[in-house]
């Protein structure tokens, strides 16, 4: 796992698809570009659309790891503003 200088943490775990998107996306937002967001999401629907989807908004996603309790460690730095 390398080491990033995350600017922010928010944990969608507790969430369903579509929010699960939604969620990282404002928390992005609140960021500046070039910050770093690690976000934790669940298994399924959640770590196969949110990284996708942060993509195709032009977000760089720089890690995506499985956590020991089943869920996903995803890191992404914010691209433009």
């Amino acid at each position: 796992m390398a080491d990033f200088n995350i600017t922010d943490t928010v944990d969608i775990t507790d969430v369903n698809c579509p929010i699960t998107f939604v969620k990282a996306k404002v928390a992005l937002e609140e960021l500046n570009d070039g910050d770093i967001l690690e976000i934790r999401l669940n298994d399924g629907e959640p770590v196969q659309n949110v990284p996708r989807s942060l993509k195709e908004e032009g977000h760089k996603v720089l890690e995506l790891t499985k956590n020991d309790d089943g869920t996903y460690r995803l890191i992404v730095q914010k691209v433009g503003d």
